[in-house]
């Protein structure tokens, strides 16, 4: 009885001695990415014991906890250019590719049944197509019931990558966008009646709640929150619906590779069936980090995420990093983090 006695206890001590040596890395930024980077937290604490906290306060946000070594990495969908990357010892890496989705609440109105152009969706977020039952809408939809009812336009009220993205896009499409109100994290929203949100979460909420609203979230938000998704032109000429595959698709011709600190926007890529507003997830982390074993954890947690987390990316309809774009990481960027 006592041998037994003894071994329970040592069973338990050897226990707590495990716990005190698990790992709690620390991550902040991008609300794109966090249904993804969540699960894949799971999966990895399940595996290694380690945990991966990760806060979805947006890309401005992300950016400036790294940048105040508060978090072992920042996360941002609006990639840092490789003279800020230089400037500050920072590398970065994308670690998942997804689409930015308009997503409208207008009764009777259907996932896919609204069909715009980039001109027209640019049009309704600058105001300068105020109503559902617009000519220019009705004309590209015929047979559909629109409202005739103003349109309120939901943005971010954050410093959003989700944002850079999707005001990339439509200042690539739409001259008068790009004159007017330009391509950035944050912008000066024209439309008189609008609406922001705090983060994808936020944005998803308002348009859910706000009638004959029109928003822009990530993919996986849209689907959670069963919106009703709007279906765009593509560069080719053809309307999409927003997909893993059309995303895939968007990404498919990109050399991440030539682009110096991989920043790199996907959107109105070329290709018959790409989804006009893809965009991918980046990483910051220092060349030199303050917490070199932190540092080496976060590295095993995407070297995990790459290896093992692809069904869990496209089960949220994510698209994974192409093989190769991991190697490349793993070789060119990895190798630049004194993790040890």
């Amino acid at each position: 009885m006592l041998k037994i006695k003894t071994w329970v206890a040592a069973l338990g001590l050897s226990a707590i001695a495990m716990s005190a040596m698990a790992a709690e890395i620390t991550g902040a930024g991008a609300t794109f990415p966090f249904p993804i980077y969540a699960k894949w937290a799971e999966a990895y604490k399940a595996k290694s014991g380690n945990s991966m906290n990760y806060q979805s306060i947006g890309s401005s946000g992300g950016i400036k906890q790294i940048k105040a070594k508060t978090v072992d990495f920042g996360a941002t969908d609006a990639p840092v250019s490789f003279a800020d990357l230089e400037k500050d010892g920072l590398v970065q890496f994308p670690a998942i590719i997804g689409g930015v989705v308009p997503v409208a609440n207008i009764e009777g109105i259907k996932p896919g049944q609204l069909k715009l152009t980039g001109e027209l969706l640019a049009d309704v977020f600058a105001g300068v197509i105020p109503k559902w039952n617009d000519k220019r809408i009705a004309d590209m939809n015929p047979g559909v019931a629109l409202p005739d009812t103003a349109i309120t336009v939901v943005h971010r009220a954050d410093g959003s990558g989700t944002t850079a993205v999707f005001t990339d896009y439509l200042a690539k499409v739409n001259a008068n966008w790009k004159s007017t109100v330009g391509a950035g994290a944050a912008v000066k929203w024209p439309a008189a009646s609008s609406v922001g949100g705090k983060g994808n979460e936020g944005v998803a909420a308002n348009v859910s709640r706000i009638k004959n609203s029109i928003g822009y979230v990530e993919y996986a938000y849209a689907k959670k929150n069963n919106m009703t998704h709007i279906n765009l032109r593509n560069q080719a000429g053809q309307f999409v619906a927003p997909d893993d595959e059309t995303f895939a698709a968007a990404s498919a011709s990109t050399d991440w590779a030539k682009v110096p600190g991989m920043g790199i926007y996907l959107t109105n890529a070329p290709g018959a069936k790409s989804w006009p507003i893809t965009g991918a997830s980046f990483i910051l982390m220092y060349k030199d980090p303050a917490n070199k074993a932190n540092a080496a954890e976060v590295i095993k947690f995407f070297d995990f995420a790459f290896k093992e987390g692809k069904k869990m990316a496209v089960d949220l309809e994510y698209v994974p990093m192409p093989d190769a774009t991991t190697d490349f990481i793993r070789k060119n960027v990895w190798n630049q983090i004194k993790a040890k």
